[in-house]
């Protein structure tokens, strides 16, 4: 691997979890687990140190759709129009049991963070109960706050390394709009009902041109590190299909939302803010495929990311260990593919038809 992305991936964790044990220090419970989480960490930057003496590269993040149902029908959503979320319950996902094992092995290769996502992931109760079992490893639950209840909230407060991470478009009008009517009040609800519990939690930005201004202003940041949001995702609207192509951030855009980052981080210290993908130049290139994170779908299929959709490996049928080392990954890791020069946004949807050659390349022929 190369070891300037090495080191910008560890560095990057270990700011993460620095930051995250100073926005949580006056709370001693929060604190307390942080600063266990941080020397969990520290041990698991070995662990892939390890690994990468052995010729493996394990990225420090993971993230597992765990359930392909959900609630909402969120204007442009990726994997709506990617027939990878569906309403009414789902056939051919994995068990609660069988993603305890995915966690296992993860923290056993030195992975540090689990990103809970769907469809909507508060559907299965069963499997955010089995993350709460592992708590060396932090997982932040990416969800729509629509299922968030009583013992949801007694569950967090219980383990600690579960982080509730809220979908939120900007204000009440936005968020609604995208996302459907009640939404955004439900969300500021659950806001002030983990904030009154002591319970850390974040929040989840789409950033489009739509939006992008009102996002990155002090009246919005303020309305949520009031109620006691720890760390703000801004993530990069990528479009599925031409009519919302008009949505995408472009140079001009990503280029606000960079000078935004820089001076938010500046004035709100309590707070942490991550971007997605962010500015690739720092990272040498696209982090999917393994070199910074990989994805696991409902099903179990290794997929280099949420937004390129195409696996040659599934994960109840292999480990985890096979999955990074799949032909599909070594060849978008190894080929240049994800550092060569690109329009920008998300380079995998960009050159989703070669990502699909490779898959068709690596299935067996039949005769």
């Amino acid at each position: 691997m190369d070891k300037t992305l090495e080191a910008y991936l560890t560095n990057g964790v270990a700011d993460i979890v620095r930051d995250a044990v100073r926005a949580t220090l006056r709370d001693p419970r929060e604190s307390a687990f942080m600063a266990r989480f941080a020397a969990a960490s520290a041990r698991a930057a070995k662990r892939r140190e390890a690994e990468e003496r052995q010729g493996l590269h394990v990225p420090p993040f993971l993230i597992a759709s765990i359930t392909s149902s959900c609630n909402l029908h969120c204007a442009g959503c990726y994997s709506r129009c990617n027939q990878a979320t569906v309403d009414g319950p789902a056939y051919g996902q994995l068990s609660g049991d069988q993603w305890l094992e995915i966690f296992r092995q993860a923290e056993d290769l030195g992975v540090s963070f689990i990103l809970l996502a769907g469809g909507e992931p508060m559907l299965r109760r069963d499997v955010i109960q089995a993350a709460g079992e592992r708590p060396n490893i932090l997982f932040p639950v990416f969800t729509n706050g629509t299922f968030m209840d009583a013992a949801y909230f007694e569950l967090l407060d219980r383990c600690r390394n579960l982080i509730p991470v809220m979908s939120i478009e900007g204000d009440q009008a936005l968020t609604d709009s995208r996302r459907g009517p009640g939404v955004y009040n439900k969300l500021i609800e659950n806001m002030d009902t983990l904030h009154s519990k002591g319970l850390i939690f974040g929040a989840s930005v789409t950033v489009t041109t739509e939006n992008l201004e009102y996002v990155l202003s002090e009246e919005f940041v303020r309305s949520l590190t009031d109620r006691g949001c720890k760390v703000i995702f801004y993530v990069e609207f990528v479009p599925v299909s031409e009519e919302a192509s008009h949505l995408a951030p472009g140079d001009r855009e990503r280029e606000m939302l960079q000078t935004g980052m820089d001076r938010l981080r500046t004035d709100h210290p309590e707070s942490l803010f991550i971007s997605f993908p962010g500015d690739e130049k720092a990272s040498g290139g696209c982090l999917a495929a393994g070199r910074g994170f990989f994805h696991i779908n409902a099903s179990g299929g290794a997929e280099p990311c949420p937004f390129s959709p195409y696996s040659d490996s599934n994960v109840a049928e292999t480990s985890l260990r096979e999955a990074l080392a799949s032909k599909l990954f070594r060849e978008l890791r190894e080929g240049g593919h994800l550092t060569e020069d690109h329009a920008g946004g998300c380079v995998l949807y960009e050159k989703r038809e070669l990502v699909q050659g490779i898959v068709n390349a690596a299935a067996p022929q039949t005769v």
